[in-house]
């Protein structure tokens, strides 16, 4: 049976992306670009697309049997920093609509779902260093909260539904094809468009603030290796830990001025540190290089080049 593939939340910071490498991958008339009404993007017009409302079964439903979906990526969201200015619309938005896909992914005998989650779900008591897959997780955040709740539906799917449900906790996710999304690490995109611009930047966490981070193509390639990988090899049904690199926000400075030598910041930390201070700074992802055999690609001088040479040609 081939492949029919819906991508919900198609355009977002990682949904685009990732609808764009399955395309390529699996072609394109069979990766249906999942979107809701405000968020059409031109990258996506050259395939299928689809309206869904996630807080509406009846909508997800409806593009499943149309389009003879088997295989789920939900990637909507609202992210940790909007989560937090409005914690009505994240709980909507990340717990109904991961359940009504779900529901419906049970019930139209869907293959395999993904699931995205985040280093959210970890908390102020989480040890920071190397930070264990099965340890304390005490969320202060809307946004991981419901992460942490998904990952525990998720898990609650599989045992008693056994549906193929597989997940990794991303951490801060940097790309030059979309812009910041509403998350604490987006410093880390911005960053370099104020870089290229106006050779200043302000950033809103303190520059001794360490997060792990991953360059989006190593993102995009954990994801679609870990929903190939056999059955019999995944272990884990909540969310597996993924790491690439960890570095402080001055680390970054440093390897932008290694290109841009004028380039200057300042640092203005807002409620959004709080939020960073809570989150580990490197990560323990020993199983999914055990499980599924996860390598990164790019460190920080790999990634900062790559984002520069790339932005220079779009800004």
């Amino acid at each position: 049976m081939s492949q029919k593939i819906l991508v919900i939340g198609s355009a977002g910071q990682v949904g685009a992306e990732l609808t764009l490498a399955l395309r390529q991958k699996y072609g394109v008339d069979n990766v249906i670009a999942g979107i809701n009404k405000t968020s059409l993007l031109p990258e996506l017009n050259g395939g299928p697309q689809a309206i869904i409302d996630v807080t509406s079964r009846q909508s997800i439903k409806e593009t499943i049997q149309k389009h003879r979906i088997n295989i789920i990526y939900h990637l909507a969201a609202v992210l940790s920093a909007t989560g937090e200015k409005n914690p009505d619309l994240a709980w909507q938005v990340n717990m109904l609509g991961l359940k009504n896909v779900l529901d419906e992914a049970v019930a139209n005998q869907i293959d395999r779902l993904f699931f995205p989650s985040s280093i959210a779900v970890f908390g102020p008591d989480t040890p920071k260093e190397r930070t264990p897959q099965c340890t304390i997780a005490n969320p202060n955040t809307m946004y991981g909260i419901t992460k942490l709740a998904g990952e525990l539906l998720c898990n609650y799917y599989w045992q008693k539904y056994r549906l193929d449900v597989r997940s990794l906790r991303y951490p801060g996710l940097i790309s030059y094809k979309t812009a910041p999304g509403g998350g604490t690490t987006d410093y880390a995109i911005a960053i370099f468009y104020e870089a290229l611009k106006h050779h200043h930047y302000t950033c809103f966490l303190n520059e001794n603030t360490v997060l792990p981070m991953m360059y989006m193509p190593d993102a995009i390639r954990a994801t679609i290796e870990l929903m190939e990988a056999p059955t019999q090899k995944i272990s884990i049904r909540s969310g597996y830990n993924l790491a690439a690199m960890s570095f402080s926000v001055q680390d970054l400075v440093n390897e932008i001025k290694k290109h841009l030598p004028d380039f200057q910041h300042s640092c203005a930390p807002d409620e959004r540190q709080k939020i960073a201070d809570s989150w580990p700074k490197s990560i323990d992802d020993s199983l999914a290089r055990r499980d599924w055999g996860w390598q990164e690609e790019y460190n920080l001088a790999k990634m900062t080049e790559d984002m520069l040479k790339n932005l220079k040609t779009r800004i």
